[in-house]
């Protein structure tokens, strides 16, 4: 296997870019809750380690050769994106936030933040094929290539999910310091969902 400090500093570099997954993460701590933004962050991990895997068949190479299965499914990724800008829209107000989470129990509303977690990355076939050019980089043909993909899919799964974690607690503290201060709370979920909208029409302009 290849140098895994590179491997793990690149990752470093790759979590700390602004994207899709930081964006939402932080979004569901700020209006539902660190714990709800845990289980956004993994269902991440879930479709990150399924990308490894997808990458190590060969999925990705597929989706290069293939347009029309890479366009669908960035389409389909982002018409999502741009849902999740209209719901964190619609949740503009504390009443109305107030008014949802009351609808819907504690473990509903886990496993549909789960789903988003999940299915935001999973509807990036970019991610995907970002696991098929990065991960050869560092596999040793000589060597078992499966185990190699394996141990490299665990490292990128959890290095992320630790990430995730931390954007979590932050996304706690934005909320505890805009509790008390209702104007920004709304300026707070039209600037997220300004930038869903955003990354999902540049998702599915490009």
């Amino acid at each position: 296997m290849g140098d895994l400090a590179l491997f793990c500093f690149t990752l470093v570099a790759i979590y700390l870019t602004p994207g899709p997954d930081m964006l939402l993460v932080l979004s569901t701590s700020m209006n539902g809750g660190a714990r709800q933004a845990v289980a956004v962050s993994t269902g991440l991990a879930l479709a990150r380690s399924l990308h490894v895997l997808l990458a190590a068949i060969g999925l990705a190479a597929l989706l290069q050769t293939t347009p029309w299965a890479y366009h669908a499914i960035r389409l389909a990724g982002a018409t999502y994106l741009l849902y999740l800008a209209w719901r964190f829209l619609t949740l503009d107000t504390p009443t109305m936030q107030a008014v949802e989470a009351a609808s819907e129990s504690s473990r509903s509303r886990y496993l549909r933040s789960f789903s988003q977690g999940a299915l935001t990355n999973l509807l990036n076939p970019k991610s995907l094929i970002f696991c098929s050019v990065l991960l050869p980089q560092f596999v040793e043909p000589a060597q078992d290539v499966a185990s190699q993909f394996a141990t490299l899919g665990l490292i990128l799964a959890v290095i992320g999910l630790g990430f995730d974690l931390v954007y979590s607690l932050i996304g706690k503290e934005i909320a505890a310091f805009t509790a008390s201060h209702k104007g920004m709370q709304k300026m707070q979920n039209r600037v997220v969902a300004g930038l869903l909208a955003l990354i999902g029409l540049k998702v599915g302009l490009a």
